[in-house]
């Protein structure tokens, strides 16, 4: 796996030239449930803003969340702000260098504090992110049901088990990177390269022909559908009105419309001069991890000196990019007409 990695692994990602415990924790919050192509543009931006764990603990949770909108999965930033206090809180800035340690800070399970362990601080500790499930369960041709705990233990066991042994510093990271871009790059989910693998020769699931069998998981968590209506209310300087999310739920913390259960709620909230001359957008359906956001929006301009109840605040388009907004949101400003102060 090492001279593997060494030979064809990936080498020319921004956060792997590094061994900057905070570079690499960084790489590897962005990277839990993103595309790597989608990390490449957020990580330099972020950086630049944040070049450091002390910057980032001293920086406000809105701004770290403006720098996060279109990202998705917004607990991670919220969770990154925490970390980064922490570590400057418990550990005088520094990171701790153990797994353990590591993995007692917000946001870090056990797999990610293995990784910047393992890549940073050469500790011989066990990755098992969701590509690394894939590499092992195939390999080693385990059907174990990973949705039961005692068989994902088991599978931690293993995963244990197969660490190199000598020079930890020096084969740790490579030996990291490598499940990593294995699972990533050859042993896909759909459509896994075994002619290419290195562990073709060993892998009980290429032997079977069967690499889809793996791994299994049946516990899953039901998709679900909500209903979503919001107003898009516009002020006569073509500010439009946006409220801040409550600390839990959808969109936690995040600058958004004003939100309704339902069409008849929200036209209420509508001053009656403005109810006249509402728009109703098509709706459009936003895919969360478990569950579908099926989103009703309705445009209002609302009479000089009005306002939407509730807490809040008008925005004008160039304060948008400083907020923390969520990708639908973001997105539907965005291609909307600029409109024209009234005089």
């Amino acid at each position: 796996m090492i001279d593997w990695q060494r030979r064809h692994g990936r080498h020319g990602l921004p956060w792997q030239a590094t061994r900057d415990p905070y570079r690499v924790w960084l790489s590897e919050i962005m990277l839990q449930q993103t595309q790597v192509t989608t990390v490449l543009d957020y990580y330099p931006r972020f950086l630049a803003r944040f070049p450091d764990v002390a910057s980032l603990a001293a920086g406000a949770q809105d701004e770290v969340l403006a720098l996060w909108s279109g990202l998705g999965y917004y607990a991670r930033a919220r969770n990154l702000h925490a970390c980064a206090r922490q570590v400057v809180a418990r550990f005088g800035g520094r990171f701790p260098r153990t797994a353990a340690e590591l993995q007692s800070l917000p946001g870090i399970g056990r797999s990610t504090a293995a990784a910047i362990a393992g890549f940073c601080f050469g500790e011989r500790a066990a990755i098992l992110d969701g590509n690394v499930k894939r590499v092992l369960t195939r390999a080693f041709g385990i059907g174990d049901d990973l949705g039961v705990a005692a068989n994902e233990r088991a599978l931690w066991a293993r995963a244990e088990s197969l660490l190199p042994a000598g020079d930890a510093a020096r084969l740790m990271p490579a030996y990291t990177q490598g499940l990593m871009d294995l699972g990533a790059t050859v042993c896909t989910q759909r459509r896994p390269a075994c002619t290419v693998c290195p562990l073709v020769d060993r892998c009980v699931a290429a032997r079977e022909g069967q690499p889809a069998r793996y791994p299994v998981k049946t516990r899953r968590l039901g998709r679900s559908r909500l209903a979503l209506w919001l107003l898009h209310a516009t002020d006569g300087d073509g500010r439009v009105w946006l409220a801040q999310r409550p600390a839990t739920g959808i969109w936690a913390r995040l600058f958004a419309l004003p939100q309704y259960d339902g069409g008849e709620a929200l036209m209420r909230d509508l001053p009656e001069a403005a109810r006249a001359a509402v728009v109703a957008h098509a709706p459009f359906t936003h895919v969360l991890t478990h569950r579908d956001l099926d989103i009703h929006v309705v445009s209002a301009r609302l009479p000089r000196g009005a306002r939407p109840p509730g807490d809040g605040r008008w925005y004008a388009p160039a304060a948008w990019p400083a907020l923390g907004l969520p990708a639908p949101v973001r997105r539907f400003l965005e291609r909307q007409p600029q409109y024209t102060p009234i005089e």
